[in-house]
């Protein structure tokens, strides 16, 4: 063997000892051009609200395991949390099989005055997520007590001072507190144990989340799905955490309570109408003109629309909302990137 031979033998080794973490992490061996993209399903009156049931949660989620060590914005993160966030809707003894089976095996349910909370946890990270309003709960028990508690919650729009500084929605605030105390035990082990804490939620979930983490402060990463605002300009100036705000395209709830009194915090993530991501603003151009954020009730894999007769009487903004689109046009987006990839 000669001295040249060796020399290349040598690179090779260390090329691959560099490049075995990378195929570690995707999934060393895994052929992602068999990855399938779902299809988007056309709103109607009677898929329009959570729960969705008939959705695989986490589905081929050892190929894109958690990356909970991430600080950036992570496209694999966004999706899990979409799913997370879409999941929570459902009553707790769906929840808990299908956390488990994405690997998370400890779940507590937190229940009080009209807000849920689910940790989800193993030794290396825990998910934090909150319910969103129950007006998007189609479940098959109607309870009017909860919509009327909702609804408060929602249009208390009154600034309150926060404990932190700025000032935030009230009814928001008074949500989070009615929680607060019981969450914060399981938290604590949580955080003695090293767990890297994440926290997430849609609508009315997302503005709990996004308290939730200003208040603890110590927590890996926020993503929001569909927020609405939460604080004052003072609240967005003091808010210093690495979160990120993902909005579909016309989403009505992105716009609430009014621009002015109230502010958005985190990075904008958007999704076009084609289900395409993108980390930037949406001007005001882009949402009042169709070019940009038309409706995104497409089918196949995204850009073909399609209408059923009764989704013609749902405005995108309605649409655009929907929690488990959300869940569809990140795991689309990240199959495409993907996909890609590994034909590369």
């Amino acid at each position: 063997m000669n001295l040249k031979f060796k020399f290349k033998l040598l690179s090779a080794g260390i090329l691959f000892m560099l490049a075995f973490p990378l195929f570690a992490t995707l999934g060393l061996g895994e052929d992602f051009t068999l990855l399938h993209k779902k299809n988007i399903p056309a709103m109607t009156f009677n898929n329009l609200f959570p729960p969705y049931k008939d959705y695989e949660y986490f589905q081929n989620q050892k190929i894109a395991p958690f990356e909970y060590r991430m600080s950036s914005f992570s496209l694999v993160n966004a999706w899990w949390l979409a799913e997370a966030s879409t999941l929570v809707y459902a009553d707790e003894a769906y929840v808990r099989p299908r956390f488990t089976e994405a690997g998370l095996e400890r779940i507590i349910f937190f229940n009080r005055s009209g807000t849920q909370c689910f940790i989800a946890s193993n030794s290396r990270f825990a998910i934090v997520v909150f319910r969103g309003s129950e007006t998007w709960n189609r479940d098959n028990r109607f309870d009017p007590r909860q919509m009327i508690s909702d609804f408060f919650t929602d249009i208390d729009i009154r600034l309150s001072d926060w404990i932190r500084g700025g000032k935030v929605h009230t009814g928001f605030m008074t949500a989070l507190d009615s929680i607060w105390d019981d969450m914060q035990p399981e938290i604590k082990r949580l955080q003695d144990q090293g767990v890297l804490i994440w926290l997430t939620g849609h609508s009315l979930g997302a503005a709990l989340a996004t308290l939730a983490a200003d208040r603890l402060q110590n927590v890996q990463g926020l993503y929001t799905f569909g927020s609405p605002r939460v604080g004052d300009q003072e609240f967005q100036q003091r808010f210093g955490l690495k979160a990120f705000r993902v909005v579909n395209g016309r989403d009505i709830v992105a716009d609430i309570p009014p621009k002015g009194l109230y502010h958005h915090v985190g990075e904008p993530i958007f999704i076009d109408q084609n289900g395409r991501i993108h980390a930037r603003h949406r001007t005001t151009e882009e949402s009042d003109g169709a070019s940009c954020y038309a409706d995104s009730n497409a089918s196949g894999n995204g850009g073909e629309v399609r209408k059923s007769d009764s989704a013609l009487y749902i405005p995108s903004s309605i649409r655009d909302h929907v929690p488990v689109l959300y869940s569809i046009y990140l795991w689309n987006e990240l199959v495409e990137r993907l996909t890609s990839c590994a034909i590369e």
